[in-house]
């Protein structure tokens, strides 16, 4: 197990991810403030496991985040309750399933990049992630790119590298 081999490593259950920091790199980074803030917002609960993949991969890469959970169309009251969140960042994350429609919506409400990831949650017709896919391509919103089915890392790194690029002096 890495756990044993790797004791001051960190396992995520919920993103699968175990994450081995270097002794000088932690340092560094207590010292330094956050190069970027992006926001992953989560249309449900079945969507956590690539929210928390995003979530350790902006965590690494210095990014300050902040989650929103459980925010998806089916419930879109709930989402403007979080506007003044999302109106602060560089970028934001969108993970969806089902017809994920929750990336456009989002966008509609945001001035930043939102990078949508579709995951393979869904039932009926969803294809294994398939329709979120297709549905996130066809999004009326300018402000929205896809990654693909259940891409966490990939979602959050370009959403880290276009925070950082955000704050970096020209």
């Amino acid at each position: 197990m890495l756990s044993a081999a790797f004791p001051s490593g960190r396992y995520n259950a919920a993103a699968r991810t175990f994450r081995i920091a270097a002794p000088q790199a932690a340092a560094a980074a207590a010292d330094q403030a956050p190069s970027g803030r992006v926001v992953v917002v989560t249309a449900g609960s079945s969507d956590l496991p690539v929210a928390e993949e995003a979530r350790e991969t902006l965590d690494w890469m210095g990014i300050e985040v902040t989650m929103i959970h459980d925010v998806g169309v089916a419930g879109p009251h709930r989402l403007p309750a979080h506007l003044d969140k999302l109106r602060s960042v560089d970028a934001v994350v969108v993970v969806a399933g089902m017809e994920g429609a929750l990336p456009s919506v989002v966008g509609g409400w945001v001035d930043c990049p939102v990078v949508a990831v579709p995951t393979s949650v869904g039932y009926g017709a969803s294809f294994g992630g398939l329709a979120a896919l297709l549905g996130m391509l066809n999004s009326c919103a300018s402000n929205v790119t896809v990654v693909n089915i259940d891409a966490g890392f990939k979602a959050a790194y370009v959403a880290g590298l276009i925070a950082h690029n955000r704050r970096r002096p020209r």
